[in-house]
């Protein structure tokens, strides 16, 4: 059980710095947008829905999920 939560983590924080990356995209290609530079603007809006925002969901399901773990886990040993 020890090492299945570890890889959970392990996966957890690459989607998270995949959110990063993501959001790091977004914000370099909208200045250059605004400066008429082609950044990938275009490419970011067409992977939003098929593979962005998949990864913002198991970032805010693992953390949700964590929670209610961490919680459960305080319970238990409180009795």
């Amino acid at each position: 059980m020890e090492t299945f939560g570890r890889w959970t983590n392990k996966f957890l924080m690459f989607n998270l710095f995949l959110v990063f990356f993501f959001f790091g995209w977004l914000l370099v290609a909208l200045g250059g947008e605004s400066l008429k530079i082609n950044l990938g603007l275009e490419l970011w809006r067409q992977l939003w829905e098929p593979l962005i925002q998949p990864v913002l969901g198991i970032v805010m399901a693992g953390a949700i999920a964590s929670g209610v773990i961490s919680k459960v886990k305080q319970k238990l040993k409180a009795q």
